[in-house]
């Protein structure tokens, strides 16, 4: 708004100001600004030196300043993937009761959101195997960090290590360090073989101290994992609990891991209902029964009303677990609902057959794509001999950062992982360009 009336103190308050003057006269206070406590040395008493404009002006300005990005066409992965999003989640998800609806603390006005989230977890159960799944983390991060946690409460194992490959991408890594901090905790990386956990390597490191082994599948170099069957048996037995590392996609066509042994499955679920964010994603949560009061985040329970009908509410867990931290089982507060609310209708649009279809694709894909460039000469692709999962990495002859570089001159984005390896991410989304993208790196790498 460019006025302001002189009865109404902001166009987003309810109260104007002879209500807001009634207030601070009652609490003794002379004006707005002496409730706040705001240090002189960060307030900002300038001007933003921003003029007013209507709202079709500021989005004309807006598409103006995006027009100058350059148009690329992304074969980025490292665990932000796109799929194509049907328009029938985007139609259901900002339905106003879904978009402004605050946390569903009570059922009686909150039973189809609750309803959708209990479908959001039979889903990811069904897809990982484990008996119990929560109504969503912030990202795969936290889910992994949450998981370690979770591993030192129960403290099955004696020890306090916690095992993980050295494929795991350094955010991720980094996001664990910080949970871990102060909590006695050791993060020891084991080796990898052509991309996969070695198993020898891991029964070396394994002893009374191994509190948590974490692999992924795919890894975040997008080859899938063949041990894990053997990792299950190697652990078979011993307090150490398993931790598998995947997404809502890969989930529905790959190992389970409720049947290898896993104890807990982590990951992201914002393949599933969500385009590429940079950034903002979904964690999916899941673990055996055994843990249940352990489970950080919500969980919905189905129950029923005085009249028998099916009824939703949130379980297992009072309001202290999102307000009292020293009472938390996890200070995981806020959740992305939202995000599980378009997952779930994502995965229902799709179905069964069309969930495995899409992963079917994902592995598809890098193949025909890697068996194309790997005809190029100065190229070597895939690295890793083995079956991938939407993406690959890719050596070349070349300085990779300057062939990176040149493909983006060319419209392409790549990620360039050290001085001769390129990784490459290809999906549903950007399967029509294969033969373009093949052409520019042949051109580039003359």
């Amino acid at each position: 708004m460019t006025g302001e009336s002189k009865d109404v103190g902001s166009p987003y308050a309810a109260n104007d100001n002879a209500k807001v003057e009634a207030m601070l006269n009652e609490i003794g206070v002379r004006n707005v600004e002496d409730l706040f406590d705001i240090p002189e040395a960060v307030r900002y008493d300038g001007a933003f030196g921003i003029d007013g404009a209507t709202e079709q002006e500021v989005t004309r300005e807006l598409e103006k300043t995006l027009s100058k990005n350059p148009e690329m066409v992304e074969f980025l992965g490292r665990g932000y993937y796109t799929h194509y999003v049907p328009s029938l989640v985007d139609h259901l998800s900002l339905r106003s009761e879904f978009i402004t609806s605050y946390t569903q603390y009570q059922p009686e006005i909150s039973q189809g959101f609750l309803q959708v989230l209990f479908e959001y977890q039979s889903i990811v159960s069904e897809l990982t195997g484990m008996d119990i799944a929560n109504c969503s983390m912030y990202d795969a991060a936290t889910s992994l960090g949450e998981a370690v946690t979770l591993a030192d409460r129960v403290r099955d194992a004696s020890g306090s290590d916690v095992l993980i490959p050295d494929y795991v991408r350094p955010d991720h890594f980094e996001v664990l360090e910080n949970y871990t901090q102060g909590a006695e905790i050791n993060i020891k990386r084991l080796s990898t073989k052509n991309g996969m956990i070695n198993p020898e390597a891991l029964e070396k490191a394994l002893n009374d101290e191994s509190l948590l082994v974490y692999l992924e599948n795919p890894t975040a170099e997008g080859v899938i994992e063949e041990h894990l069957t053997e990792v299950g048996e190697l652990l078979e037995g011993r307090e150490t609990l398993f931790c598998i590392g995947s997404d809502l996609v890969a989930l529905s066509l790959l190992e389970d891991p409720g049947e290898v042994g896993a104890d807990v499955v982590v990951g992201n679920g914002g393949v599933l209902g969500l385009g590429n964010s940079y950034g903002m994603s979904m964690g999916i949560f899941a673990c055996r029964e055994d843990y249940l009061r352990q489970v950080p985040g919500r969980l919905v329970g189905s129950s029923e009303d005085d009249d028998n009908n099916r009824a939703y509410t949130l379980t297992l867990q009072t309001r202290e677990q999102h307000i009292r931290r020293e009472r938390a089982t996890s200070n995981i507060c806020s959740n992305q609902a939202w995000i599980a609310l378009r997952a779930a209708i994502h995965a229902t649009c799709l179905g069964p057959d069309g969930l495995v279809s899409l992963a079917n694709r994902c592995t598809e894909l890098p193949e025909t794509l890697a068996d194309e460039i790997d005809s190029i000469e100065g190229v070597t692709a895939p690295v890793h001999d083995g079956y991938h999962f939407r993406e690959f990495k890719a050596k070349l002859d070349s300085d990779a950062s300057e062939v990176a570089s040149e493909l983006s001159d060319k419209g392409f984005a790549v990620h360039n992982l050290d001085e001769q390896t390129i990784q490459i991410s290809v999906t549903d989304q950007n399967q029509h360009m294969i033969s373009e993208f093949a052409t520019a790196l042949t051109e580039v790498m003359k």
